[in-house]
């Protein structure tokens, strides 16, 4: 009940991110059952019915390989859950470790944020590009490279918060209890950080889809046999005037999943407790 009272009190009022929500619960189905959902195997190619306009056989029409582009949609959608969780779990584990042991540590501290800081003076798609380039086409490869990317800004966020909490005296009366440094860290601080992680999380998880896009579209994401919203722009945007519709329908994909992510995030971060606000206005 108090998760379900928390959910209301977070979406009172704001329609869109309402309707967001709604989109990316949608999204998850699809995902999860993309089989079901799938009318045809995106992988399937028949060579007469190549590019195909729009049509109750073939909602989105077909690719210039006769695959139908809404079953190739649907998998596209497990590809953005998949890489979108587990950037997000990457970024806020090693980040957030990185930002708390810094933050707590202070000696550990100013050689970790430093090399943060180093990081983060690249533009995030340049800096996937370069460690993509080290590693060969994966889905785990992507998600360690974009995990990598937003662990320097968690990191960061991180390192304030805990720096914040620190100087409160539940952690000076833990400390005068005995507690041990790993125990102030995860018992005490930490618990006290998970709601500005969820909306942090939420943000990663945008940009991520956004990054996976960028990298599969320039051909350094995902191997090219893997259905995703990315590489479906790339391989089909020599026919953008010949066939439209193949670019069009990927492409809003990924504006609304975003779009919707975003707004969730900001709902989410209005509701936060008032210290972290700050910290995480410029997320």
């Amino acid at each position: 009940m108090n998760f379900i009272s928390t959910i209301q009190n977070v979406f009172r009022g704001r329609t869109l991110a309402t309707i967001g929500m709604i989109w990316l619960c949608v999204i998850l189905v699809a995902a999860l059952a993309a089989p079901i959902f799938a009318p045809f195997d995106p992988l399937d190619i028949d060579p007469i019915g190549r590019l195909q306009e729009p049509s109750w056989a073939h909602f989105f029409g077909t690719d210039h390989f006769g695959r139908d582009t809404f079953s190739r949609s649907i998998y596209g959608a497990r590809m953005t859950v998949v890489i979108g969780l587990g950037s997000v779990v990457f970024a806020l584990i090693i980040g957030g470790l990185i930002g708390m042991l810094s933050a707590y540590f202070t000696r550990l501290g100013h050689v970790l944020m430093r090399i943060v800081d180093v990081l983060m003076a690249f533009p995030a798609l340049l800096l996937a590009l370069v460690l993509m380039t080290l590693l060969e086409r994966s889905v785990t490869n992507t998600i360690i490279v974009i995990g990598i990317v937003y662990a320097t800004t968690t990191a960061r966020i991180l390192f304030g918060m805990t720096l914040k909490l620190k100087g409160e005296v539940f952690v000076d009366a833990a400390k005068c209890s005995g507690a041990g440094h790993s125990s102030i860290l995860f018992r005490h601080i930490l618990p006290n950080l998970i709601s500005p992680l969820l909306v942090q999380a939420s943000f990663i998880f945008a940009f991520a889809q956004l990054q996976a896009a960028a990298l599969d579209f320039l051909g350094l994401g995902l191997p090219p046999e893997i259905p995703s919203w990315g590489n479906m722009l790339s391989e089909e945007r020599i026919y953008v005037t010949r066939a439209p519709w193949l670019l069009l329908f990927p492409g809003i994909l990924i504006i609304i999943s975003v779009f919707s992510i975003n707004l969730v995030g900001d709902a989410m971060r209005d509701s936060i407790d008032p210290r972290f606000k700050d910290d995480i206005a410029g997320v």
